[in-house]
């Protein structure tokens, strides 16, 4: 848990082999494009899901997911956003933009009481592991080469080390890696 407040930070995202979480335009569909996992497993997002109390994401995160069926609906969610006006008329109670700092929005959420927040999207991601705001970390590595686009980790000003606490791997070839951050 992280020690500046009370609020768990939890990082789970898919990635190709190559490092990318879409292509260069964010495109995700080689996500959907391999082999399901058995018995309709979703390799623990459904367990991390029902233990957080809100999401926070990106801009870009948040219209990548507009184009699907809206999947959050129990959970409250942020957008990190300086440039985004509005939220969709249907999803104004559940969905809502800050321009908050990190260290500011994780304050806040603690204050309001919550526990456990999950993030989403690649430069939210990066931007609370840079103020030392993220608990955990899992990945799951899907069998696939896209040979471009972007990256979930960029320029770090210095090292952070990690502690594994699991990895599991499944018959369709992808391999799921849980670590602690070290702070």
């Amino acid at each position: 848990m992280n020690s500046l407040t009370k609020l768990k930070v939890s990082v789970f995202m898919g990635i190709s082999v190559d490092g990318f979480i879409a292509r260069p335009d964010g495109d995700i569909s080689w996500l959907d494009e391999t082999e399901p996992l058995e018995n309709g497993e979703d390799a623990g997002y459904g367990e991390l899901f029902a233990s957080i109390d809100a999401l926070v994401m990106g801009r870009g995160s948040f219209e990548k997911v507009l184009e699907f069926d809206w999947p959050y609906e129990s959970k409250p969610v942020i957008v990190l956003s300086k440039s985004l006006a509005e939220v969709p008329e249907v999803l104004r109670e559940r969905v809502r933009i800050d321009a908050s700092a990190p260290q500011e929005l994780v304050e806040q959420l603690s204050q309001q009481g919550h526990k456990h927040i999950y993030l989403d999207g690649g430069k939210v991601v990066l931007s609370f592991l840079r103020e030392g705001l993220v608990d955990e970390i899992t990945l799951t590595s899907i069998p696939v080469l896209i040979g471009d686009g972007l990256p979930l980790f960029g320029y770090l000003e210095k090292d952070i080390k990690l502690r594994l606490l699991e990895t599991r791997s499944w018959k369709n070839g992808f391999v799921q890696s849980k670590y602690q951050v070290l702070r």
